[in-house]
């Protein structure tokens, strides 16, 4: 498998993609006259054959890719059997693998990572244990509004490239302000909203009179559970849900909603092919 960008970056290294740059590789770009001090190695002698004159072939250099994943570590990930920031980091283990094994730039990094102390550049499949020790490290409790932590984000990471966002979009003041401004970024942006099933359907394990504590600020809501109720759950679910594809599909980012009862092996194999993430 690779990575897949519906752009073509910059890199900073060598690697194994196409770059706008003109470079050395094996894949023809262009010709150029022949100027005097240019590898000889490179002189078409086929066109000199038929014209009397030297020219230059130029081939796309290959380089590396930025790739970035950003996780939303709030204590709202903390929910759900696995957890959806336990599926959150194994989704980026996955998709860093396919990275590192591709020779592309790999940095993971949550939505509340400190400005001084940013996630390690990982390049290598000899990069894979350090990858996975940096995901085991971290820890559900960033509470960080989400355009927060988008704008902290871009600060510490200006360079181009493929970033993945895996969260479940869910914050009180709104998740469009920090998709905007990802948006904005010369980055190819793909938004994976993970959500548990009791999430996406509440009706078999939720019953009664509930008192529900929202685990980020403690607010309190009592409710009791009926089925006009569950409906009206259901539609604002799906609302909620068909709001954040259309914004994203607006401008530009790949939406995809993660059940974290699907396994992340058929999630990468499947689904996200489908997207055009992965080949």
């Amino acid at each position: 498998m690779e990575l897949v960008s519906r752009k073509v970056f910059r890199g900073r290294m060598k690697g194994e993609r196409r770059s706008k740059r003109k470079g050395t590789s094996v894949e023809f770009a262009d010709f150029r006259p022949y100027v005097a001090g240019d590898d000889l190695r490179f002189i078409d002698w086929n066109m000199y054959a038929r014209l009397d004159r030297l020219f230059l072939k130029m081939f796309l250099e290959e380089e590396d890719l930025h790739f970035y994943t950003l996780i939303d570590a709030s204590t709202s990930m903390d929910f759900g059997t696995p957890s959806k920031l336990t599926y959150a980091k194994q989704l980026a283990a996955a998709l860093g693998f396919v990275g590192l094994c591709r020779t592309d730039r790999v940095r993971i990094e949550t939505l509340g990572t400190p400005m001084r102390k940013p996630g390690p550049v990982l390049r290598g499949r000899h990069s894979v244990w350090r990858m996975l020790d940096y995901l085991n490290s971290i820890e559900p409790g960033e509470n960080v509004p989400l355009l927060e932590g988008a704008k902290n984000f871009c600060l510490r990471n200006s360079g181009k490239g493929i970033l993945v966002l895996v969260t479940d979009l869910m914050d009180k003041s709104g998740y469009e302000p920090a998709l905007r401004f990802l948006s904005t970024q010369q980055m190819d942006v793909y938004v994976i909203q993970t959500l548990a099933p009791v999430e996406l359907n509440p009706a078999e394990q939720i019953k009664g009179d509930l008192k529900l504590v929202d685990c980020e600020d403690g607010d309190i809501a009592e409710i009791t559970v009926s089925r006009p109720l569950l409906d009206r759950y259901k539609r604002t679910l799906d609302a909620f849900v068909d709001g954040a594809r259309t914004f994203c599909a607006k401008r530009g980012m790949a939406y995809m909603l993660a059940n974290t009862d699907v396994s992340v092996s058929h999630l990468v194999s499947n689904y996200m092919r489908q997207r055009g993430l992965l080949r």
